[in-house]
C-alpha cells in the first residue's frame, strides 16, 4: 500500500478509536422501562407477535378499528430493540422497495400503490400528532446521488421514464451543480430529489411512542415474552411462552427475520447483516461546509450503497454498503458487529465529505434485517384464516410497516378491500432455495453487482437472468 493511502486508512480508522458498538437511536438515557413478562394463562380477542413496528402498529390500529377489542402483544426482548431500533430512520411513502422495482413487478397497480403508500406516509405523520410521539419527525424529502457519470446518466433516464409513466409529480432532476447547492460533497454528479415522499425520524423514539400509545389505548404489553410455539385450540389459537400462555381469536405475526410460528412461511426471507456509523455533532463550521440546510436524506445510486442523513442534534448517520448474508442465514448477536466494515464505511464517508476531515464517530453498529426475492413485503394466512403474517420488509419497512399491519388485520377480518385486492398482496415472492445453493447464489449475486459498480453498471450474464426472472438480493 503507498505511504499516501496507508495515511489515509489511519485517519480513518482513527476516527473510529471511540466508537461504541451500539445504535445511536438505542443508547438514549430516555429510554423507557420494558413492560413485565407474561407469568400467567391469558386470553384475547387478538394476540400480536412481536414488538417491532409490525406488531406495534397492529395492535394500535386494531385498537383504534375497534376501540373495545382485547388485545395483547408480547415481545421477546423489548420494543424497537432489532431492526426498529437501529435503521436509520428513513420513513418512505414507498410500500414496493422504491417506485423502480414496484413499477417492474406491478405496473397495472403502481399508480394505486403509490397512492395508498402517500396516504399511508400522511397517516403516519398524523399519528405521530395525534399521540405527541416525540420522534424528531421531519418531512424533509430524500435525494438519490449519483457518483459515476454512468449513474448521472441513468438517473436521467429514470426520470423521463417516469414523467411517461406520470410518476414524476414531486420528483425532481438536478444536475451536478443543483444538487451540490443540495449537498456539497465532490464525489455528487447529478440527483433525483423526491421532495415529499420521504420523511426522516429517530427510529427508537419512534417504537417507543408507538408502544406507549399502544399501553395507553388499553392493549397488555409483555416484554421479555417470546412466543414458543403456535397451536389450534378449539376455534382460536393458542400461544405458548417461557412461563405463560394466551389464548385468543386471532393471531398476527410480525417477527420478520426471526423464526415464523408458521414453518412454511420461513424460506421466503433470509437474514441480511447491515451496518452504520454515527458520528460526533458537527459543528456549525463544519455543518456549513456541507450546505446541507434543507436536511434531506440521501442514499446513492450504486448496487451497493450508502444512506445518510441528518440526526436532529446535527450528527451525520452513514450506513450500508455491505450487506452481509451469514451460511444458514442464522441470526445471531455475534455478526452485530464488524470492524472490517466498519472501517470500510469510514473511508466512503470522508471520501464523500472531504470537509469533515477529523470528524470522529461515537457509535458503529450492525444487525439483521429480513429480505424477500422481491425485496418487498408479502403477506398471507394460516390455520383457516385465524392467523395473519407480514414479512420480507427488506429494509423499508419503517413506513410501510404500517401498511402491513392494516393488511394483516384485513385478511383476519376476511374483508375483501383495496389493499388486499392488491396483486401485491395476493401473490408472494419466490422462496429462497436451501443451502449451499441459497448461499452461493447469494454471493454470486454480491460478486456480480460488485462488478457491474465497477464496470460502468454493466450486467453480467447472471444478473440479466436474475432480473429476468424477477429474483434479486438487497438490503
Amino acid at each position: 500500500m503507498a505511504p499516501s493511502a496507508m495515511t489515509r486508512l489511519n485517519h480513518w480508522t482513527k476516527s473510529l478509536s471511540e466508537a461504541q458498538p451500539v445504535s445511536y437511536w438505542l443508547d438514549d438515557p430516555g429510554k423507557p422501562r420494558p413492560e413485565p413478562a407474561l407469568t400467567t394463562a391469558e386470553t384475547c380477542d387478538l394476540l400480536v407477535v412481536g414488538g417491532g413496528y409490525t406488531g406495534l402498529w397492529t395492535a394500535l390500529l386494531a385498537k383504534e378499528r375497534e376501540p373495545h377489542r382485547d388485545v395483547v402483544l408480547v415481545e421477546g426482548r423489548e420494543a424497537g430493540w432489532a431492526a426498529s431500533g437501529r435503521n436509520g430512520g428513513f420513513c418512505a411513502a414507498s410500500l414496493t422497495h422504491g417506485l423502480a422495482n414496484g413499477l417492474s413487478r406491478w405496473p397495472d397497480e403502481i399508480h394505486t400503490l403509490q397512492k395508498l403508500g402517500a396516504r399511508n406516509l400522511d397517516a403516519i405523520e398524523s399519528t405521530v400528532a395525534r399521540y405527541s410521539i416525540d420522534c424528531d419527525f421531519e418531512r424533509s424529502g430524500e435525494i438519490d446521488v449519483a457518483t459515476e457519470p454512468y449513474q448521472a446518466t441513468e438517473l436521467r433516464d429514470w426520470y423521463e421514464e417516469l414523467q411517461r409513466h406520470g410518476l414524476a409529480d414531486g420528483i425532481e432532476y438536478l444536475d451536478a451543480d443543483a444538487v451540490r447547492q443540495q449537498v456539497d460533497s465532490p464525489t455528487f454528479l447529478a440527483g433525483l430529489h423526491d421532495r415529499h415522499g420521504v420523511a426522516l425520524l429517530n427510529p427508537a423514539k419512534l417504537a417507543w411512542g408507538l408502544k406507549r400509545a399502544c399501553v395507553e389505548l388499553g392493549v397488555r404489553v409483555y416484554e421479555h415474552t417470546p412466543a414458543l410455539a403456535l397451536k389450534t385450540h378449539g376455534a382460536g389459537m393458542a400461544v405458548r411462552t417461557p412461563y405463560g400462555s394466551v389464548r385468543a381469536r386471532h393471531v398476527a405475526l410480525g417477527t420478520n427475520i426471526f423464526p415464523n410460528l408458521v414453518r412454511r412461511v420461513r424460506p421466503y426471507t433470509v437474514p441480511v447483516y447491515d451496518y452504520a456509523l454515527m458520528t460526533e455533532p458537527l459543528t456549525d463550521a463544519q455543518l456549513a461546509s456541507l450546505g446541507w440546510k434543507n436536511r434531506q436524506g440521501l442514499g446513492d445510486s450504486a448496487n451497493q450503497f450508502h444512506y445518510f442523513r441528518l440526526s436532529a442534534d446535527n450528527r451525520v448517520l452513514w450506513g450500508g454498503y455491505d450487506a452481509v448474508y451469514p451460511y444458514g442465514g442464522r441470526v445471531r448477536a455475534e455478526y452485530n458487529d464488524r470492524p472490517e466494515t466498519y472501517a470500510k464505511l469510514a473511508g466512503h464517508f470522508f471520501t464523500c465529505f472531504p470537509q469533515l476531515e477529523g470528524v470522529r464517530f461515537t457509535h458503529a453498529w450492525g444487525g439483521a434485517i429480513d429480505t424477500c426475492s422481491r425485496f418487498s413485503a408479502f403477506f398471507g394466512t394460516a390455520h383457516q384464516g385465524r392467523v395473519s403474517y407480514a414479512a420480507g420488509y427488506t429494509g423499508l419497512g419503517v413506513g410501510a410497516t404500517r401498511f402491513g399491519a392494516n393488511v394483516m388485520l384485513d385478511l383476519l377480518a376476511g374483508e375483501r378491500t383495496e389493499r388486499t385486492s392488491l396483486e401485491m398482496v395476493r401473490k408472494k415472492p419466490l422462496p429462497f432455495p436451501p443451502e449451499p445453493f441459497a448461499w452461493t447464489g447469494i454471493a454470486l449475486t454480491k460478486w456480480s453487482l460488485a462488478r457491474a459498480d465497477a464496470h460502468g453498471g454493466r450486467r453480467n450474464l447472471w444478473l440479466r437472468t436474475m432480473d429476468r426472472l424477477g429474483l434479486g438480493f438487497d438490503s
